[in-house]
This record gives structure tokens, sequence and C-alpha cells, in this order.
């Protein structure tokens, strides 16, 4: 990039970084598209009895879909350090920045409830772990989020204007929404805060009951199978959700750089991105089939089984024509 071009466009950071966005990009979405298309595969269409947490399961792996399709216009924009696809375009990439980790959190949530409907009252649980009232239930977070998020794509505050919006700044860095904080504010406590209320809440009560022995009549398979998916939870929030949900209050409050590129945000959006892939562990604990149909063709399990099936089956051949 010339100086005089620089001059007239914003930063968008060092070679390294689009280069290392590049890679990564690349490996979220070879990686993500795969889980979750058969995740999709393996809940809708092979899953015999569906229940509340097989819905919910299908909204994550639609979700993450979402985000991943998108990513190829981010490699582009990191290979060619330009944005070829106009301002509306930037605008959705822009607002889905935003609307992914809202919605995930609240999945999240909507699962955590599930578990503590599950293990705390299992009894009054069956009346409201059912596939209506999920679907019910991921419909008003879809609205919900969406009526939060729709706003973003007709702000009128837009840093790539000052190049003519052959940049998308604002897909990485959503420090220019700083001028309407209220709003910011009130979205980081709806869609971060209360969801991990929510979360944590949910799991303080399910260990409480579980230290003390309340979970007799559970099965230990049902145990077993709740406390790993809450593991799995917390360590994906803590890990992917908190960091990036840190950063963006802290540029909201104007705290450290202005605008322009921040490696503490680029770092917190790669992790946020790296959800799509982490969701494979929570596929795996929850469905039984995932196990056995998608690790098995993965690791070659069912085609080594067979080699070996068919090498058997020559060699006893040779050797009774030997014999």
């Amino acid at each position: 990039m010339s100086v005089g071009s620089s001059a007239e466009r914003p930063e968008q950071g060092p070679v390294e970084y689009r280069l290392a966005g590049l890679i990564f990009y690349c490996f979220i979405f070879i990686v993500g598209v795969i889980v979750n298309i058969t995740a999709l595969w393996v809940f809708s269409l092979t899953t015999k009895r569906r229940n509340s947490v097989t819905v919910y399961m299908i909204n994550v792996a639609m979700v993450d879909l979402t985000f991943i399709l998108l990513l190829p216009f981010r490699m582009v924009y990191h290979h060619q350090d330009y944005w070829p696809f106009g301002d509306i375009f930037c605008r959705v990439m822009s607002a889905l920045t935003i609307f992914y980790p809202c919605i995930a959190l609240w999945l999240f949530a909507l699962i955590s409830a599930d578990r503590y409907m599950a293990i705390v009252q299992p009894r009054h649980g069956k009346e409201l772990r059912n596939v209506p009232k999920a679907v019910v239930a991921c419909l008003g977070v879809w609205l919900m989020t969406l009526g939060c998020t729709v706003p973003l794509l007709f702000s009128d505050h837009d840093p790539d204007q000052i190049s003519n919006f052959t940049t998308c700044v604002k897909m990485q860095d959503i420090v220019y929404l700083r001028h309407d904080n209220a709003v910011n504010f009130v979205r980081l406590i709806f869609f971060f805060l209360v969801p991990i209320c929510i979360m944590i809440g949910c799991y303080v009560v399910i260990v409480d009951n579980l230290i003390h022995g309340r979970t007799s009549k559970l099965k230990p398979k049902v145990k077993q199978k709740s406390i790993r998916i809450i593991i799995t939870l917390i360590i994906q929030v803590l890990v992917c959700f908190v960091p990036f949900h840190v950063c963006l209050l802290l540029r909201f409050m104007g705290k450290g750089q202005d605008g322009g590129f921040s490696t503490w945000a680029v770092f917190t959006t790669f992790l946020m991105n790296m959800s799509t892939v982490l969701d494979i562990i929570l596929y795996y604990i929850v469905s039984k089939q995932f196990q056995d149909r998608v690790i098995s063709v993965i690791l070659y399990r069912n085609y080594l089984r067979s080699v070996r099936r068919k090498s058997r089956h020559t060699m006893s051949n040779m050797t009774s024509a030997m014999t």
C-alpha cells in the first residue's frame, strides 16, 4: 500500500496480522463446515428420538454454519488487503460479528437450563423439556437477537466512508459503535451478563444437588453426560466469549487505543471464531450417534475394519487354495 493511499484509508493492521488471519480462517472454515454439516445431518436426519437437547444442537450447528460460510469473504479481505464486496455486505459482516456471540450465549443458556431441569427437577422437567417448547424457545432467541443486531445495518456513523468503502474496518473493529454506547451497554448486559448469570445459577444449583446426593434417582450415565456438558460449556464460554466481551467493553469505554488496529481486539475475535469448531466437543458428548457415525468416519475406523476383513478373507482363500 502506498503512503498516499494509506493516509486516506484507515489502518487495517500489519501484514503479519493479515497472514495469520488468512491461515486461521482457512482452518476454521474447513474444519467448521465439516463438523457442523455433519452435526446437522446427524441431529436432523439420523436421530430417531428427538428431544429438547437435539433441538438446541440443531440451532447451535445452524448458527455456527451461518457464521462459517461467510468466512471466505474475510479470507479474501485478508489476502487482498482490499474489500471488493461493497458497503452493504460489509455491514452484514459487521452485524454478524455481534450477532454470533449474542445468540450463541443464549443457546448455551437454554442448554444449561435444560440440564438444570433434567437433574434438579426431573419430574417437572419432562413437561418443559420437549421438542415443541424447545423450538419456541429457540425461535424466541433468534427473533430477539435479530431484532437487536439488524439496526446495526443502518448505522449512520461509518469509518469506511473515508476510504470510499474499499475497506471494511468495522468488520474487524466495532469501536465505531461507541457513539451509541447506551444501546451497546444494554446489549452487553442482556446478551452477555444475563445468559452468563443463568448458566452460573444453573450450575451452582446442579453442583449443590450432586454434592448433597439429591440426584440419587438419576441414572449414572445421565449425571456423567450432564457434568460433561456443563464443563464443556464453561470452558468454551471462558475461552471464546469472555475475553471478546471484556475487550468489547474496554473499547466502548475508550480504554487503550481510540480506534484502528488493536492486537488484543484481533486476538479475542479469533478466540470467538474458534467457538464454531469447539462445538464438536459438545456434539460428541450429547449424541451417541455423532460419536458412532462421525468420529468413526473421521478416524477411518470403518474403512480400516473393511480392509482388514477383506485381507483376512483373501488370506483364508489363498490358504485353502494351497491346501
